[in-house]
């Protein structure tokens, strides 16, 4: 029997942080080619985890380009993969989650007639443009795809509700096995700033911002907000690392520069983060991974976007929705600092996300799939 020929691809960091591990999970199997492919959507950003992994590609597009657009990056990746689905003939392709290179991805298969495996699928708002464009490119990767794996019973019950039910699997998220590499005790930072803070007694608020849908106004109000939280909270350390967008960067810096507890630090790769995170007090983010990857360090996190795609997480206790505007971020951050009741039940509730797993799961499952194993158990079950 000849090895079954799995393709993982992948562009950005947040996708190479949560594929690296099933990448690597994959070529330990026997019978299995575990091949690579990176679009390179996001490009330094994406090296940084290649390394920290020691993952080498079989397959880079290289596509990122200054001042790209939706558009650019899903076209030019799907004349890039015709040519690596030409050569490297695979069994099936995986993709991960919402980005334009996951669309673009499992299209391209579906253009070779090549299964696609759907890893992190299910997740919804039901709002096509929130968040955007990653809920209508994982919509319609649910409708390509064959294999889909779900984090939690709250994803797979939204497949089922969209008539997909064949080929659906509870696995866990996979970035709760990237933290078992990532995260270290003795962990020295690059930035001496994140040397020199006094984790065990002041209280280190992580803050990520960056989504395209909070630009404006919604942007404004979040930066207000931690400047007053930082003013009022002598005791507290806000650590910012900023997006290298020049909205971004601009808005952070008019409303935060010159404080003396909020420290705007650039861009950290994955064990930095995860190290951080594992050391703050609280997590302030507009992003999706972070509401996964804190619960999992038992940090709480206040979501400072207008609804969520992981509602698992607030029913479990672990997130709270913060919404966009300046007095709800404020009263649930004071709630937080102020009440150690608050901040403990966040704390201690059971993360939903994953028992470090996952990638066994998906790996089961795909050699089930090929007639080459068991089925495997779902997470949970």
């Amino acid at each position: 029997m000849s090895d079954l020929r799995i393709m993982s691809v992948f562009g950005t960091r947040p996708e190479a942080i949560k594929m690296a591990p099933l990448v690597q999970e994959l070529s330990r199997r026997e019978g299995v080619r575990s091949l690579c492919c990176v679009t390179a959507q996001h490009r330094e950003m994406l090296d940084s985890v290649l390394d920290i992994f020691r993952l080498r590609p079989d397959f880079d597009l290289n596509i990122m380009e200054p001042r790209q657009t939706l558009s650019t990056i899903t076209s030019k990746c799907l004349t890039g993969m015709d040519r690596v689905l030409e050569e490297a003939k695979p069994d099936i392709v995986l993709v991960h989650g919402d980005t334009s290179t996951t669309f673009a991805g499992a299209l391209s298969a579906f253009y070779h007639r090549i299964p696609v495996g759907h890893v992190e699928a299910g997740l919804r708002t039901y709002d096509k443009y929130s968040p955007y464009p990653e809920e209508m490119n994982r919509r319609m990767v649910g409708a390509i795809a064959e294999l889909h794996f779900c984090p939690t019973a709250a994803n797979r019950e939204n497949l089922e509700r969209e008539t997909i039910s064949k080929g659906v699997f509870l696995t866990g998220n996979t970035v709760i096995d990237a933290l078992q590499t990532t995260v270290v005790k003795d962990f020295t930072f690059a930035d001496n700033t994140l040397n020199h803070l006094d984790y065990a007694n002041r209280k280190v608020i992580l803050v990520t911002c960056h989504r395209r849908e909070n630009y404006g106004q919604p942007m404004e109000d979040i930066m207000s907000a931690l400047a007053h939280i930082a003013r009022t909270n002598p005791e507290v350390d806000i650590v910012y690392p900023v997006h290298l967008s020049p909205a971004v960067q601009e808005c952070a810096h008019r409303h935060l520069d010159g404080i003396e507890n909020v420290h705007l630090i650039p861009p950290l790769d994955v064990r930095e983060m995860h190290n951080l995170m594992a050391r703050c007090y609280i997590v302030m983010t507009d992003s999706g991974g972070l509401q996964e990857e804190a619960p999992a360090l038992g940090k709480p996190v206040l979501v400072m976007r207008r609804e969520t795609e992981r509602p698992e997480a607030v029913a479990a206790g672990t997130v709270k929705l913060a919404g966009v505007e300046y007095e709800r971020i404020v009263e649930l951050a004071e709630e937080l600092l102020g009440d150690p009741a608050a901040y403990a039940a966040m704390a201690h509730a059971v993360n939903p996300y994953g028992d470090g797993q996952a990638c066994r799961r998906i790996a089961d499952a795909i050699l089930w799939h090929f007639g080459r194993g068991e089925r495997p158990a779902d997470f949970g079950g």
